[in-house]
């Protein structure tokens, strides 16, 4: 196990029944399926923040603002 941290974790049944069969079928423990989904989670969230990082210099427009000049245009 080398440098890993033990942590309980509460599945509902019908999740861990399905992590259980998914960690046989695959030949990999459930701490392997289980490290592996939260590495994506965090990979994913580690682009958005990057998306948003980006875009911390774009204008800010309100709902009002934008429905309004919807409306000015003549879309609305």
């Amino acid at each position: 196990m080398g440098n890993n941290t033990r942590a309980t974790i509460y599945f509902s049944p019908d999740i861990f029944k399905a992590v259980r069969m998914k960690a046989a079928a695959t030949h990999r423990s459930i701490s392997e399926i289980v490290n592996a989904a939260v590495k994506e989670t965090l990979a994913e969230d580690a682009l958005d923040l990057d998306a948003v990082h980006l875009l911390r210099h774009e204008p800010v427009t309100t709902f009002e603002s934008f429905v309004s000049d919807l409306r000015r245009r003549g879309t609305l």
